[in-house]
């Protein structure tokens, strides 16, 4: 070894002693290391700083903030906390300043912006409430997606595979199809005795539509070579449409499943707002009636909470039965 190298130590070695300084210092371990911290900062303030107002739960949610921020600690000594890390900075920040600016300082008009105490106050004190008001959504969103999806599918592939129902079916998709669940309601409510009855109806027309569409796309695109192999092979009808037609039309499928859902939520909403009196869409009307806001955000919360699983499940799914598709899109 040279003097030069002695002096200087050998480049392999710098090359190395430069990766760990390197990675000691990144990004990833900055924000690791800030996630917790953060939360605790939002924690003392929420304590130590007077609130403008009387207003509830201060110290409960001041705790909440404690325990997050010391988990946030002890899952970062554990090297665990990495993708997550710099949203959970970003929250506990946003925390931190929602608390300042209205619970502290009031900067915001009342009552139409309310604290993060008042949020959590509500689902302390009204959460059978609210519980029972996902329970009703669920079910009313279950009695129109499923039925309506399903529906769609069986239309699609009809629709794919038969000249016959291409004539009869296409044209009063193209004028009923098109149409907004949501300008049917009047109608819905009159015709149907029951507004639960109406409003699953209206989900299950706006799931089935994107659904029928993008089965019956599907359908179409799949190559007639695969047809013909088949019936070389002595398959029947039915065979073509479970077996070729209905796993080649999958992707299609999942695609028109996603827009149906989101169609769904929109009307579920809607319904529940308008003529069913039950689920989370008439709690927020009721509490906007009663200027109560916290609860109204409280339950766009747990909606929120409740579109973002099912979405995930139907992801999921997909992901699943689609295991050779590459690259997919990720929820």
């Amino acid at each position: 070894m040279s003097d030069a190298q002695t002096s200087l130590g050998h480049p392999r070695a710098l090359g190395t002693a430069a990766q760990t300084t390197k990675s000691r210092f990144s990004p990833t371990q900055l924000w690791r290391w800030t996630a917790g911290p953060a939360w605790l900062l939002a924690a003392l303030v929420t304590w130590k700083w007077p609130d403008a107002d009387d207003f509830p739960a201060t110290n409960e949610f001041a705790a909440l903030l404690l325990a997050v921020g010391l988990v946030l600690i002890a899952v970062a000594a554990t090297g665990r906390l990495k993708d997550r890390a710099p949203w959970t900075v970003v929250l506990g920040l946003g925390f931190g300043a929602w608390e300042l600016i209205q619970a502290k300082l009031l900067l915001l008009p009342r009552p139409f912006f309310g604290t993060p105490q008042d949020l959590l106050d509500v689902f302390l004190t009204d959460w059978k409430r609210l519980g029972d008001s996902l329970f009703h959504s669920l079910l009313l969103l279950t009695g129109g997606y499923l039925p309506g999806s399903i529906l769609g599918i069986i239309i699609g592939l009809a629709l794919g595979r038969s000249h016959h129902v291409r004539y009869w079916v296409r044209p009063v998709m193209r004028v009923i199809g098109p149409l907004p669940p949501v300008a049917l309601l009047p109608l819905a409510f009159v015709v149907i005795p029951s507004t639960r009855w109406a409003g699953e109806a209206l989900m299950a027309l706006a799931a089935g539509f994107p659904v029928a569409v993008l089965t019956w796309s599907g359908v179409s695109a799949v190559d007639p070579a695969y047809y013909d192999v088949a019936r070389t092979m002595g398959a029947k009808n039915r065979f073509l449409v479970l077996r070729v037609a209905l796993p080649a039309a999958t992707p299609q499928i999942f695609v028109g499943l996603f827009m149906g859902l989101g169609a769904s939520f929109a009307m579920l909403v809607v319904a529940e707002m308008l003529g069913v009196k039950s689920g989370l869409g008439f709690y927020m009307q009721w509490a906007q009636g009663w200027a109560a806001y916290p609860n109204m955000y409280a339950a766009l919360f747990v909606m929120s909470l409740m579109c973002t699983t099912l979405m995930t499940v139907l992801f999921k799914v997909r992901d699943h039965l689609l295991k050779w598709q590459k690259d997919g899109l990720k929820w």
